[in-house]
């Protein structure tokens, strides 16, 4: 488990990765968004790509109101979160990935993001966990102060190794199913996959990817997946009876 004063590179790339662009590989072809990001590639992929990636970390970015998001409970399975305010659509809470817009005024409220200063509901200071991640190389880098009210844990964007032991014990007892891999490749739903993939058997893997591999579940599904989507059809149309 990398320490306090380390930032997994997967992690420095996802904050800056465009989303939603269409995929070069699969430029002709139909539903080609990258709105997949690959943890040990550290690379957006597209729907067709999966098959590529069988055997990776997976993580599916959504879009809330213009925006990429990352449903909140699977961005837990891999990072801390505290302290970044969600927001719930569809009945689904949601952290924003990136840094949003600042807000025009202050007046009537008591937070603000301590990175970019928009507004926010107490007791939250990070609007996104882009601006989280940017707290936390300035504490490596600069030795910032953390104030008494916060201690280091929640100014760390990553998981304690108490908490990375439960979040893998609960992806190894859930049966992931192909709903809960990629359960929509629409750009505009907000309801987001979980982690998913298999234990890889590249020994050629760097430190870093050690953590992750330790996430990943027991069963392999992305082709079947992939295939189902694909080649989604309706079925045979039926007129509605006279009366």
């Amino acid at each position: 488990m990398v320490g306090f004063n380390s930032v997994p590179n997967w992690l420095l790339i996802l904050k800056e990765e465009k989303f939603f662009t269409r995929c070069l590989i699969h430029h002709s072809v139909k539903k080609n968004e990258k709105n997949i990001f690959c943890l040990d590639c550290c690379t957006s992929i597209c729907l067709h790509c999966l098959p590529f990636h069988r055997s990776h970390v997976l993580l599916q970015i959504r879009r809330y109101m213009y925006n990429d998001v990352l449903r909140l409970g699977d961005a837990q399975t891999l990072l801390n979160c505290s302290l970044v305010q969600p927001y719930t659509t569809n009945k689904t809470k949601v952290v924003f990935l990136k840094q949003r817009p600042p807000t025009g005024s202050h007046r009537g409220s008591s937070n603000i993001c301590i990175t970019c200063d928009r507004n926010l509901q107490d007791p939250y200071i990070f609007c996104s966990v882009s601006c989280k991640v940017h707290q936390h190389v300035l504490l490596i880098t600069k030795s910032t102060s953390i104030k008494d009210t916060w201690n280091k844990h929640e100014f760390s964007v990553l998981l304690d190794k108490e908490r990375s032991s439960e979040n893998h014990q609960e992806i190894e007892d859930s049966q992931i199913t192909t709903d809960s891999v990629l359960d929509s490749h629409s750009p505009t739903s907000t309801s987001l996959c979980t982690v998913s993939g298999s234990t890889s058997t590249n020994s050629g893997s760097v430190t870093e990817n050690e953590s992750l591999k330790k996430k990943r579940g027991s069963v392999d599904m992305v082709p079947e997946i992939w295939y189902t989507m694909v080649n989604r059809r309706k079925g045979v149309p039926h007129r509605s009876p006279f009366y």
